[in-house]
């Protein structure tokens, strides 16, 4: 029977424990001090897994975009249905999210876009690489999307993935200003109109 790699749990129970955290405090006003505490962790250990406080951001950030990358990819999978039905419940998804969380909470990457872009050069990289990605998936779902007929044609998948992405991350933002879900609503709103059906007045050029 194999071992346990407890080098690889501790690695992910800090991860996990620290954004928890920063999720609701932001970057640079947590400690590792706290963080180590609430993790149960000494802090030789921490540096045995992470060179530095910025370097556990960037890998805090990889693991925060590859689990949101593999939740979107299953909730795309063709198995689960048309391409159009999987985008609005992706975004859908955005909403109900926020319904559970407090007003000062949204996801991990909205809080540190804003906090962290101009302060760490390699955060601010890790960011990008990992929105990228979310981009590129949602882009190939509008062209499955278009090629089962559920989407119109004339769409442009790579525009339109951008400008969803885009409409989605300032709606959040709004969200912590006005502690109101209405920016959510109204963005929800349209995208249904943005991911025009075929058979839609809107699919018309």
């Amino acid at each position: 029977m194999p071992r346990p790699n407890h080098t690889a749990d501790t690695r992910e129970h800090l991860l996990a424990t620290g954004e928890a955290i920063i999720q609701g405090k932001g970057f640079a006003a947590v400690g590792l001090a706290e963080i180590l505490s609430c993790a149960g962790v000494p802090k030789g250990s921490f540096y045995h897994y992470f060179p530095s406080k910025e370097g556990y951001g960037v890998e805090m950030l990889r693991r925060y975009f590859l689990n949101s990358d593999e939740r979107l990819a299953q909730l795309l999978r063709p198995e689960s249905g048309n391409a159009r039905n999987g985008l609005l419940a992706y975004f859908r998804g955005w909403i109900d999210h926020h319904q559970c969380e407090q007003h000062s909470q949204t996801c991990l990457a909205v809080k540190l876009a804003a906090e962290v872009s101009d302060l760490s050069e390699p955060m601010r990289e890790m960011l990008a690489e990992g929105m990228g990605r979310l981009i590129v998936r949602l882009a190939d779902a509008i062209r499955r999307g278009q090629r089962e007929g559920s989407l119109c044609t004339h769409l442009e998948p790579d525009e339109l993935a951008a400008s969803l992405y885009s409409l989605w991350v300032g709606s959040a933002l709004l969200y912590k200003v006005l502690h109101s879900q209405q920016p959510m609503l109204n963005a929800y709103k349209l995208t249904e109109t943005m991911l025009a059906q075929p058979d839609g007045a809107s699919c018309k050029r």
